[in-house]
């Protein structure tokens, strides 16, 4: 029974993280049509960034400007990317521009980090609580209730402010949208700033202990979050948060039961998200939350 409660709490806060990510996916296709895949270099920069300033700055302090600086670099990278076009078509385009970007972050960050394991000087450290029969490291506990407050804001974000509603009508209808006065351009450069913002808080709790610290290839974990996003419906903010409990469980408890699952290979949490995400595809093509569009008959 505790290992069951084990997983299950360490789902949670994987998915909880997860779900920071995946929202930042789902919120650059809604605004921009685009699926960045250079979420994980951003993901790295602001958590190298953390990690190269809490001395000076303190952890509050160097995650805040990380915080800012990402959702900056993001942005700017919006704006270099309308510069193809901001049709459906050059949204492929951009998609593709991604991945280069991505190769040119990541590798002046890896040059940059090295081989070492940087400490991002979180104030919870190795530090566990004693829920019940359970020992749960503080950082979980963190990453879930900071996660959710989050979340939380972003979902009040797209609902009650007018950039969300913005950002609404820009996806049901582009073309109407502006039209009607709506500013797409801006309302997806602050798409991509949220997003790249969102990227830099993940980093500080999937680095955080019982992780070692973070290495050049913690980006990679961002990839881990894009199932979530495809299995929602990559145009659901909801859908992302399911999405991302369900990733987050499946991997806690394929790691937890790792013994159990021998037969599947060692090593199969890590391929657990992507599984889930094929098995969930062939039955739902477009994903669990996927809005239905009308069809010409």
């Amino acid at each position: 029974m505790t290992g069951v409660l084990d997983s299950l709490f360490n789902g949670l806060a994987l998915g909880s993280v997860y779900a920071l990510i995946a929202l930042g996916f789902v919120t650059v296709f809604k605004a921009s049509g685009v699926l960045s895949f250079a979420h994980g270099s951003l993901l790295l920069l602001g958590g190298y960034l953390v990690a190269v300033l809490h001395d000076d700055l303190g952890f509050a302090g160097a995650l805040a400007l990380a915080v800012v600086v990402t959702g900056l670099v993001a942005g700017a990278l919006d704006r270099l990317l309308q510069r193809i076009g901001t049709d459906s078509h050059a949204a492929h385009t951009q998609t593709i521009v991604t991945i280069g970007i991505d190769i040119v972050l990541v590798t002046d960050l890896a040059r940059r980090i090295g081989g070492d394991l940087l400490s991002l000087g979180d104030p919870w450290g190795d530090a566990v609580t004693e829920l019940g029969p359970v020992t749960v490291a503080d950082s979980r506990v963190a990453a879930i209730v900071v996660s959710a407050a989050v979340i939380a804001g972003a979902f009040a974000l797209f609902r009650f402010t007018p950039w969300g509603l913005s950002l609404r009508a820009a996806a049901e209808d582009a073309e109407a949208a502006a039209l009607m006065g709506v500013r797409l351009s801006r309302v997806r450069t602050v798409a991509w700033c949220l997003a790249g913002a969102l990227a830099a808080l993940a980093a500080v709790f999937l680095v955080a202990f019982p992780a070692p610290g973070l290495e050049r290839t913690t980006g990679q974990i961002a990839l881990k979050a894009f199932p979530a996003a495809v299995l929602g419906g990559m145009a659901s903010p909801v859908g992302a948060l399911v999405g991302s409990m369900l990733i987050g469980l499946t991997e806690a408890f394929v790691a937890g039961y790792q013994s159990d699952l021998h037969v599947l290979g060692e090593g199969f949490a890590g391929v657990a998200p992507y599984a889930v995400m094929v098995l969930v595809l062939l039955v739902r093509p477009a994903g669990l939350f996927a809005a239905k569009g009308a069809a010409r008959v």
